[in-house]
């Protein structure tokens, strides 16, 4: 009997050490794309069962989702950056058809069908809100913000709420949350153009605040929509357990990529992009909460938090973050699945209260494999 349980206990210990070395290491190819850091393709994911499930495949053999929201009925609403919404039924299987096809979104570069908030009164209202790239005027690029009616498994009755931020091939933002004060907050990036960020008459590079209805919130700092300023490409926000908003914004990229930043979002504030970066200084500026370094790149997408833990993905980094905060600083930084499931867009909390994430492996900068791309949930108290 004693000779069994010791056989078996270093049965467990060696398949947890395998495990963890391909967690830290990953699997597969390694390729080198103009711009973008060596990637590692993730090795098909295993169900990790240990009398609790820490990790599972929710969904599979989507084509770049970038967002989802949870529905009433256990159900799951996905985007699909070239302008699909999908639809997890409440009995957990991915339906074939979608749910609709936004037929005014422009997939470019970056661009595409991105941020999805459900209105905090879903129930009694039905109201689905998006953030998509379209062409304008002049064969233009602008980002907007719609809301839907989704009823029956039907979304109908599309109304423009924001309209005429500014966008590009690439740095679109594309993040939509509802705030604790019932307010709809929307991350937009610089549109490759840096100094409209400075600009707080415009809407690029900037954290907007407005009503369910589009309006501008009452007390909002420059009597627009505009909420905070200086930002790159926001594409990460989540609210701490006090109400205080917190965001993920894409540094500098190409040779000199790094400095990707968390930082601390307080209304009418100057986060600096692109007069200074990283640990610089400027009277008027704030300086993120943490930034990557110079020789790290996140490239930071999503941002939930779970108790004093803000959790974002790395698309670049291919790696889940967390950081571990209190009294509104950083004071733990950790990494998990470095490497193992590639590139990692969307990160909320689920009613359930998992992590759930989103692989972005098909979206031109990663090494799809398998059923890729993937919704996955994560149990956090397992991490």
């Amino acid at each position: 009997m004693t000779a069994k349980i010791v056989l078996g206990f270093l049965f467990l210990s060696l398949a947890g050490a395998l495990l963890y070395y391909r967690g830290m290491t990953g699997t597969g190819r390694i390729s080198e794309e103009p711009g973008l850091s060596a990637t590692v393709s993730p090795s098909p994911l295993e169900e990790i069962n240990d009398g609790n499930e820490s990790v599972r495949v929710v969904a599979g053999n989507l084509d770049t989702p970038w967002a989802i929201a949870f529905l009433p009925d256990s159900g799951i609403l996905v985007t699909e950056r070239p302008g699909r919404v999908r639809l997890v039924n409440s009995e957990g299987v991915l339906e074939n058809e979608p749910v609709a096809v936004l037929e005014s979104v422009k997939e470019i570069g970056e661009g595409g069908l991105l941020g999805l908030a459900l209105h905090p009164e879903f129930s009694e209202n039905n109201y689905v809100y998006f953030y998509y790239t379209y062409e304008g005027s002049g064969n233009n690029t602008f980002n907007r913000v719609v809301r839907m009616h989704f009823r029956d498994g039907k979304l109908t009755d599309e109304e423009i709420i924001v309209d005429g931020i500014p966008g590009a091939s690439n740095h679109n933002g594309g993040r939509i949350k509802f705030g604790p004060d019932g307010n709809l907050y929307i991350g937009t990036g610089d549109a490759q153009e840096p100094s409209g960020a400075q600009d707080t008459s415009v809407y690029a590079g900037k954290i907007l605040r407005v009503t369910p209805e589009g309006k501008p919130t009452a007390g909002n700092p420059f009597n627009n929509h505009v909420y905070s300023y200086g930002h790159r490409n926001v594409q990460g926000l989540s609210w701490d357990s006090n109400g205080q908003l917190w965001a993920t914004e894409h540094g500098r990229s190409g040779i000199s990529s790094g400095l990707d930043e968390v930082n601390l979002i307080i209304a009418g504030k100057n986060y600096g992009w692109p007069e200074i970066q990283g640990d610089e200084s400027r009277q008027g500026m704030y300086a993120p909460v943490r930034h990557s370094g110079v020789s790290n790149t996140w490239a930071p997408a999503g941002a939930a938090f779970i108790n004093d833990s803000l959790y974002f993905g790395g698309l670049r980094g291919q790696t889940l973050y967390e950081a571990v905060t209190a009294e509104n600083r950083i004071v733990e930084f950790k990494e998990h699945f470095r490497g193992r499931y590639g590139r990692i867009r969307e990160v909320i909390k689920g009613p359930d209260s998992n992590l759930y994430i989103t692989t972005s492996n098909q979206d031109g900068r990663g090494n799809p494999e398998g059923d890729d791309d993937r919704i996955i949930l994560i149990n956090p108290s397992l991490l």
